[in-house]
């Protein structure tokens, strides 16, 4: 029973993480129909930005700037490149969204180098205990960060006027336009927020029992992806579903697969994909997305 609270926990904190990064996947899906490639290289860069800061400023202001620093290059992205992309194919875009996160991808491997760059968290290797089962205090900040986070935007979706030009923008962009919506305005504030969640989510990803932030770091955004689309890839609330789906199948596939034998040690990279599978085989839509009727 202990095994089982340890293996939900730390599925909650990794699927909380998962959720904050599909939950940017959503965001631009929603606002542009583009499914954006390029947050792998965002996550590195607010990882690596808090990285390099940590030391002079001290650990949350260095998230902070880590935090404006992806928002920023996360709406450049948008502005410079696929805003000047004359394309109206959101597949077209898509394939762009790939070369920008190979682009940052290889020049923040390559100021990383072979180091592992620790992100100066206050949590450490601390560890919380109750009830025999003991979970790292980053783990249950992780919790914490992520529904705060996610709460704040879910309200800022549904209350401010921002909020609204996107709900309106992703219903029809054409009537949104005609009633006076800025639909780059849109774009650009859809990115930012993307950002924003790739940087928080990469402070959790480097923190305990990771050593901390190395070149690989970026690949734990792309099983975020499947999250996404588990959830269904233009509904926010199936962004959290499918993260805390990814997150807890990930933490119990590590915590039993010595009990599975027949799966193999690297079957947890796996999962994700394989449920991914599962789930479009049964809803190809996602559990929580929007079906699409064609009339004949």
């Amino acid at each position: 029973m202990t095994g089982l609270v340890e293996v939900l926990v730390n599925g909650l904190s990794a699927g909380s993480v998962y959720a904050l990064i599909a939950l940017g996947f959503v965001i631009i899906y929603k606002a542009t129909e583009v499914v954006s490639f390029a947050h792998p290289s965002l996550l590195l860069a607010g990882g690596y930005v808090i990285a390099e800061f940590h030391d002079e400023l001290g650990f949350w202001p260095a998230v902070v700037a880590g935090v404006a620093a992806t928002a920023l290059l996360a709406a450049l992205v948008e502005v410079l490149v696929l805003r000047r992309v004359r394309s109206g194919v959101h597949g077209t875009l898509s394939i762009v969204t790939i070369g920008v996160d190979i682009v940052l991808t290889v020049e923040l491997a390559r100021r990383i180098g072979t180091r592992v760059l620790p992100l100066g968290d206050p949590w450490g290797d601390a560890v919380v205990r109750f009830g025999g089962v003991t979970v790292a205090q980053a783990r249950l900040a992780a919790i914490a960060v992520a529904v705060a986070a996610i709460a704040a935007f879910l309200l800022a979706f549904k209350f401010t006027s921002w909020g609204v030009a996107m709900r309106a923008t992703a219903e029809r962009r054409e009537t949104a336009a005609l009633m006076g919506v800025r639909l780059g305005r849109v774009s650009a504030g859809a990115w930012a927020v993307a950002g924003v969640f790739a940087a928080l989510a990469a402070v959790f990803l480097c923190a305990f029992p990771t050593p901390g932030l190395d070149r690989a770091t970026s690949f734990a955004a792309l099983k975020a992806l499947p999250a996404a689309v588990i959830g269904g890839v233009d509904s926010t609330t199936g962004a959290l579903v499918g993260g805390l789906l990814i997150g807890i199948t990930e933490a119990a596939v590590v915590g039993y697969q010595n009990e599975w034998g027949l799966l193999g040690h690297g079957f947890a990279d796996v999962a994700p994909y394989l449920l991914m599978v599962l789930v479009l085989l049964w809803r190809p839509a996602g559990l929580l997305g929007t079906r699409e009727v064609a009339r004949v």
